[in-house]
Protein backbone atom coordinates (compact mmCIF):
# COMPACT_ATOMS: atom_id res chain seq x y z
CA UNK A 1 0.00 0.00 0.00
CA UNK A 2 1.20 3.30 -0.74
CA UNK A 3 2.13 6.17 1.76
CA UNK A 4 0.32 9.13 1.52
CA UNK A 5 1.73 13.11 1.02
CA UNK A 6 -0.42 15.57 1.68
CA UNK A 7 0.65 19.19 0.32
CA UNK A 8 -0.87 22.36 1.88
CA UNK A 9 -0.74 25.48 -0.62
CA UNK A 10 -1.80 22.99 -3.89
CA UNK A 11 -3.25 26.26 -5.52
CA UNK A 12 0.08 27.77 -5.67
CA UNK A 13 3.63 27.39 -7.72
CA UNK A 14 5.48 24.83 -6.09
CA UNK A 15 2.45 23.38 -5.26
CA UNK A 16 1.10 22.82 -8.57
CA UNK A 17 4.37 21.55 -9.78
CA UNK A 18 4.88 18.92 -6.71
CA UNK A 19 1.20 17.61 -8.05
CA UNK A 20 2.41 17.27 -11.40
CA UNK A 21 5.34 15.94 -9.55
CA UNK A 22 4.05 13.65 -7.25
CA UNK A 23 1.11 11.94 -9.80
CA UNK A 24 3.67 11.37 -12.19
CA UNK A 25 5.73 9.32 -10.16
CA UNK A 26 2.64 7.36 -8.55
CA UNK A 27 5.04 5.77 -5.91
CA UNK A 28 2.13 7.97 -3.63
CA UNK A 29 -1.20 8.11 -2.46
CA UNK A 30 -1.49 12.55 -2.50
CA UNK A 31 -4.05 14.82 -1.12
CA UNK A 32 -3.73 18.09 -1.94
CA UNK A 33 -5.04 20.96 -0.02
CA UNK A 34 -5.36 24.80 -0.41
CA UNK A 35 -7.57 27.50 0.40
CA UNK A 36 -11.21 27.49 -1.32
CA UNK A 37 -11.43 25.78 -4.60
CA UNK A 38 -9.00 23.79 -6.33
CA UNK A 39 -7.59 25.66 -9.13
CA UNK A 40 -5.52 22.42 -11.01
CA UNK A 41 -6.55 20.54 -13.73
CA UNK A 42 -9.06 17.74 -12.32
CA UNK A 43 -6.88 14.64 -11.78
CA UNK A 44 -8.15 11.16 -10.66
CA UNK A 45 -4.66 10.64 -9.36
CA UNK A 46 -5.18 12.97 -5.74
CA UNK A 47 -7.62 14.13 -3.61
CA UNK A 48 -8.64 17.51 -2.93
CA UNK A 49 -9.53 18.91 -0.16
CA UNK A 50 -10.19 22.82 1.07
CA UNK A 51 -7.95 23.74 4.01
CA UNK A 52 -7.53 26.74 6.10
CA UNK A 53 -3.99 26.40 8.00
CA UNK A 54 -4.26 29.14 10.15
CA UNK A 55 -7.91 27.52 11.33
CA UNK A 56 -5.50 24.94 14.30
CA UNK A 57 -8.89 22.81 14.10
CA UNK A 58 -9.16 22.04 10.27
CA UNK A 59 -5.92 21.03 10.39
CA UNK A 60 -6.39 18.55 13.75
CA UNK A 61 -9.61 17.45 11.71
CA UNK A 62 -7.89 17.09 8.06
CA UNK A 63 -4.58 15.35 9.43
CA UNK A 64 -7.06 13.21 11.57
CA UNK A 65 -8.91 12.12 8.85
CA UNK A 66 -6.85 11.60 5.61
CA UNK A 67 -3.87 10.28 8.56
CA UNK A 68 -0.92 11.32 5.84
CA UNK A 69 2.52 9.72 6.93
CA UNK A 70 4.55 13.22 5.41
CA UNK A 71 3.07 16.74 4.88
CA UNK A 72 5.06 18.96 2.33
CA UNK A 73 4.28 22.81 3.94
CA UNK A 74 4.42 25.00 0.98
CA UNK A 75 1.70 27.60 1.77
CA UNK A 76 2.38 30.91 2.86
CA UNK A 77 1.91 34.33 2.59
CA UNK A 78 5.22 35.38 0.19
CA UNK A 79 4.69 38.65 -0.58
CA UNK A 80 7.82 40.52 1.32
CA UNK A 81 6.01 44.13 1.17
CA UNK A 82 2.51 43.26 1.92
CA UNK A 83 3.33 41.25 4.95
CA UNK A 84 5.41 44.45 6.33
CA UNK A 85 1.54 46.03 6.14
CA UNK A 86 0.04 42.97 7.06
CA UNK A 87 1.72 41.98 9.83
CA UNK A 88 -1.05 40.27 11.83
CA UNK A 89 -2.07 38.14 8.72
CA UNK A 90 1.90 37.18 8.17
CA UNK A 91 2.27 36.26 11.74
CA UNK A 92 -1.23 34.02 11.27
CA UNK A 93 -0.10 32.47 8.04
CA UNK A 94 3.95 32.07 8.68
CA UNK A 95 4.04 30.95 11.88
CA UNK A 96 1.22 30.09 13.55
CA UNK A 97 0.01 27.58 10.54
CA UNK A 98 3.35 25.81 11.06
CA UNK A 99 3.38 25.37 14.95
CA UNK A 100 -0.46 23.94 14.52
CA UNK A 101 0.72 21.89 11.64
CA UNK A 102 3.83 20.73 14.26
CA UNK A 103 1.72 20.11 17.17
CA UNK A 104 -0.38 17.52 15.03
CA UNK A 105 2.21 16.33 13.20
CA UNK A 106 4.54 15.45 16.29
CA UNK A 107 1.39 13.67 17.72
CA UNK A 108 0.85 11.34 15.14
CA UNK A 109 4.47 11.13 13.81
CA UNK A 110 4.27 12.83 10.85
CA UNK A 111 7.09 13.72 8.52
CA UNK A 112 7.02 17.62 8.47
CA UNK A 113 8.67 19.45 5.51
CA UNK A 114 8.73 23.18 5.64
CA UNK A 115 9.82 25.52 3.25
CA UNK A 116 11.57 28.50 4.32
CA UNK A 117 14.00 31.27 2.54
CA UNK A 118 16.54 32.93 1.81
CA UNK A 119 15.07 36.55 3.52
CA UNK A 120 16.08 34.62 7.17
CA UNK A 121 19.60 36.60 6.32
CA UNK A 122 20.54 39.96 6.27
CA UNK A 123 22.57 39.37 2.78
CA UNK A 124 26.06 40.41 4.13
CA UNK A 125 27.86 37.49 3.71
CA UNK A 126 26.33 35.02 0.95
CA UNK A 127 25.95 32.78 -0.38
CA UNK A 128 24.71 30.73 2.52
CA UNK A 129 25.17 26.99 3.77
CA UNK A 130 22.91 25.30 5.64
CA UNK A 131 24.94 26.44 8.93
CA UNK A 132 24.79 29.92 8.83
CA UNK A 133 22.66 31.74 11.26
CA UNK A 134 19.75 33.50 10.42
CA UNK A 135 19.20 37.28 10.47
CA UNK A 136 16.51 38.99 8.77
CA UNK A 137 16.34 42.41 7.75
CA UNK A 138 12.23 42.31 6.93
CA UNK A 139 8.97 41.19 8.75
CA UNK A 140 8.46 38.46 6.26
CA UNK A 141 12.06 37.18 6.91
CA UNK A 142 11.26 37.32 10.42
CA UNK A 143 8.35 35.15 10.20
CA UNK A 144 9.94 32.89 8.36
CA UNK A 145 12.57 32.40 10.67
CA UNK A 146 10.64 32.18 13.59
CA UNK A 147 8.90 29.52 11.95
CA UNK A 148 12.18 27.33 11.09
CA UNK A 149 12.40 27.87 15.04
CA UNK A 150 9.38 25.93 15.99
CA UNK A 151 9.91 23.19 13.80
CA UNK A 152 13.70 22.35 15.46
CA UNK A 153 11.83 22.06 18.48
CA UNK A 154 9.73 19.16 17.17
CA UNK A 155 10.07 15.70 18.57
CA UNK A 156 8.66 14.53 15.66
CA UNK A 157 10.40 14.21 12.14
CA UNK A 158 11.39 17.24 10.31
CA UNK A 159 12.51 18.47 7.38
CA UNK A 160 13.23 22.39 5.90
CA UNK A 161 13.81 23.29 2.27
CA UNK A 162 14.98 26.62 1.91
CA UNK A 163 15.08 28.30 -1.67
CA UNK A 164 15.78 31.43 -3.09
CA UNK A 165 13.48 33.54 -6.02
CA UNK A 166 11.57 30.47 -7.39
CA UNK A 167 10.50 30.88 -10.48
CA UNK A 168 8.43 29.11 -12.99
CA UNK A 169 4.79 28.91 -15.34
CA UNK A 170 1.36 28.30 -13.18
CA UNK A 171 -0.90 26.52 -15.04
CA UNK A 172 -3.24 29.62 -15.09
CA UNK A 173 -0.85 32.38 -16.02
CA UNK A 174 -1.68 33.86 -12.96
CA UNK A 175 1.83 34.58 -11.75
CA UNK A 176 4.38 36.57 -13.32
CA UNK A 177 8.64 36.46 -12.87
CA UNK A 178 11.45 38.14 -13.90
CA UNK A 179 11.70 36.11 -17.12
CA UNK A 180 8.21 36.81 -18.28
CA UNK A 181 8.09 40.70 -17.47
CA UNK A 182 11.80 41.07 -19.34
CA UNK A 183 10.22 38.85 -22.02
CA UNK A 184 7.12 41.21 -22.09
CA UNK A 185 8.70 44.53 -21.62
CA UNK A 186 11.14 44.15 -24.61
CA UNK A 187 8.86 42.53 -27.42
CA UNK A 188 6.82 45.76 -25.84
CA UNK A 189 9.65 48.17 -26.99
CA UNK A 190 9.72 49.88 -23.36
CA UNK A 191 13.18 50.56 -21.49
CA UNK A 192 13.27 48.49 -18.12
CA UNK A 193 15.52 49.36 -15.29
CA UNK A 194 16.82 46.28 -13.60
CA UNK A 195 18.62 45.70 -10.41
CA UNK A 196 22.66 44.79 -10.44
CA UNK A 197 23.45 45.19 -6.93
CA UNK A 198 21.61 42.47 -5.56
CA UNK A 199 22.76 38.69 -6.24
CA UNK A 200 20.13 35.33 -5.65
CA UNK A 201 20.78 31.85 -6.79
CA UNK A 202 17.24 31.64 -8.67
CA UNK A 203 15.27 28.55 -8.53
CA UNK A 204 13.42 26.46 -11.08
CA UNK A 205 9.87 25.72 -9.55
CA UNK A 206 10.17 21.97 -10.94
CA UNK A 207 13.73 21.95 -9.27
CA UNK A 208 12.41 22.66 -5.95
CA UNK A 209 9.07 20.68 -6.19
CA UNK A 210 12.49 17.83 -7.36
CA UNK A 211 14.48 18.86 -3.85
CA UNK A 212 11.27 18.54 -1.88
CA UNK A 213 10.05 15.17 -3.41
CA UNK A 214 14.06 13.75 -2.84
CA UNK A 215 13.69 15.03 0.87
CA UNK A 216 10.56 12.99 1.51
CA UNK A 217 11.80 10.22 -0.47
CA UNK A 218 15.02 9.65 1.63
CA UNK A 219 13.12 10.39 4.89
CA UNK A 220 16.05 13.41 5.08
CA UNK A 221 15.59 15.40 7.93
CA UNK A 222 17.10 18.75 9.12
CA UNK A 223 17.72 21.77 7.02
CA UNK A 224 18.69 21.87 3.09
CA UNK A 225 19.59 24.39 0.66
CA UNK A 226 17.07 24.03 -2.39
CA UNK A 227 18.09 26.53 -4.81
CA UNK A 228 19.39 27.23 -8.23
CA UNK A 229 23.40 27.27 -8.04
CA UNK A 230 24.66 30.51 -10.19
CA UNK A 231 24.58 33.41 -8.34
CA UNK A 232 23.41 36.16 -10.33
CA UNK A 233 22.12 39.68 -10.30
CA UNK A 234 18.26 40.38 -11.47
CA UNK A 235 20.24 42.82 -14.56
CA UNK A 236 22.10 39.09 -15.30
CA UNK A 237 18.90 37.27 -15.56
CA UNK A 238 17.23 39.75 -17.56
CA UNK A 239 20.26 39.74 -19.98
CA UNK A 240 20.54 35.86 -20.09
CA UNK A 241 16.25 35.94 -21.13
CA UNK A 242 17.04 38.71 -23.63
CA UNK A 243 19.68 36.60 -25.26
CA UNK A 244 17.11 33.35 -25.03
CA UNK A 245 14.27 35.12 -26.74
CA UNK A 246 17.15 37.09 -29.32
CA UNK A 247 15.45 40.68 -27.65
CA UNK A 248 17.25 43.89 -28.12
CA UNK A 249 19.11 43.88 -24.75
CA UNK A 250 19.99 47.74 -25.05
CA UNK A 251 16.31 48.04 -23.50
CA UNK A 252 17.64 46.85 -20.40
CA UNK A 253 19.40 49.69 -18.14
CA UNK A 254 21.29 49.14 -15.24
CA UNK A 255 20.03 49.93 -11.89
CA UNK A 256 20.90 50.11 -8.06
CA UNK A 257 18.40 49.13 -5.20
CA UNK A 258 18.54 52.39 -3.87
CA UNK A 259 16.60 53.12 -7.05
CA UNK A 260 13.25 51.81 -6.46
CA UNK A 261 10.94 52.30 -2.84
CA UNK A 262 10.36 49.65 -1.26
CA UNK A 263 7.98 48.82 2.18
CA UNK A 264 10.78 46.20 3.14
CA UNK A 265 14.00 45.73 2.75
CA UNK A 266 15.93 43.30 1.19
CA UNK A 267 18.82 41.60 1.51
CA UNK A 268 21.45 42.67 -0.70
CA UNK A 269 23.97 39.80 -1.66
CA UNK A 270 22.22 35.66 -0.25
CA UNK A 271 22.08 33.02 -2.82
CA UNK A 272 23.02 29.11 -1.39
CA UNK A 273 25.79 26.85 -0.92
CA UNK A 274 23.87 23.23 -2.23
CA UNK A 275 26.56 20.52 -1.52
CA UNK A 276 24.44 18.96 1.12
CA UNK A 277 21.76 18.71 -1.15
CA UNK A 278 23.74 17.44 -3.78
CA UNK A 279 25.25 14.90 -1.91
CA UNK A 280 22.93 13.71 0.38
CA UNK A 281 19.74 13.63 -1.91
CA UNK A 282 21.31 13.54 -5.55
CA UNK A 283 19.68 17.20 -6.27
CA UNK A 284 20.76 19.25 -9.43
CA UNK A 285 19.47 21.67 -10.71
CA UNK A 286 19.04 23.22 -14.19
CA UNK A 287 21.01 26.29 -15.10
CA UNK A 288 19.94 29.70 -14.90
CA UNK A 289 19.11 29.49 -19.55
CA UNK A 290 17.80 25.60 -19.06
CA UNK A 291 15.32 27.16 -16.63
CA UNK A 292 14.22 29.99 -19.50
CA UNK A 293 14.11 27.16 -21.90
CA UNK A 294 11.70 24.78 -19.56
CA UNK A 295 9.53 28.01 -19.03
CA UNK A 296 9.19 28.68 -23.08
CA UNK A 297 7.94 25.21 -23.47
CA UNK A 298 5.06 26.08 -21.24
CA UNK A 299 4.34 29.35 -22.49
CA UNK A 300 0.86 29.47 -23.66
Amino acid sequence: MKKTILVTGSNGLLGQKLVKLITDKNEYQLIATAKGENRLPADENYIYHSLDITNKEEIENLITKVNPHYIIHTAAMTNVDQCESEKEACVKLNVDAVRYLKNACEEKNIFLLHLSTDFIFDGENGPYDEEAEGKPLSFYGESKLNAEKILIESKGPWAIARTVLVYGIANDMSRSNIILWVKKSLEDGKTINVVDDQWRTPTLAEDLAMGCYLIIKNEAKGIFNISGDELLTPYQMAIQTADFFKLDKNLINRATAATFTQPAKRPPRTGFIITKAREKLNYNPVSFTEGIGVMASQII
